[in-house]
């Protein structure tokens, strides 16, 4: 068992889970509050969320596959923000922002999946 609030991973998603909750997701329109809005806050606290709930697994094997689980979660968010980006939703400059950040947790946890799986 680790401590997940060790983890750079984990730090690194739940900062980015708090700048999609504090920079992006006012932006949505009301219509969106059960669609997109609700899809893109899911995503965006799936990601820390796996990391805490495999962290507390007992083998590396299970540690991945909710690691796995996180890295879809920021592929998912990723698709979200681009979808906001082209629907007007956030402008260009605070998608490349969120896009950068996104980018920065799926490299990590590709490369701790890696080091898990050697």
């Amino acid at each position: 068992m680790r401590d997940f609030k060790k983890l750079e991973v984990w730090k690194k998603a739940h900062n980015l889970n708090l700048f999609v909750y504090k920079n992006l997701l006012h932006k949505f329109p009301k219509s969106e509050n059960y669609d997109l809005l609700s899809q893109t806050k899911r995503a965006a606290y799936s990601i820390p969320l796996n990391i805490v709930e495999g962290s507390g697994r007992f083998t590396e094997k299970d540690f991945a596959h909710f690691l796995d689980i996180a890295l879809g979660s920021a592929h998912e968010l990723e698709y979200c923000c681009l979808l906001c980006k082209d629907l007007d939703y956030i402008d260009e400059e605070l998608y490349k922002i969120t896009n950068q950040l996104i980018n920065e947790v799926k490299a990590m946890l590709i490369g701790l999946l890696k080091t898990i799986r050697k």
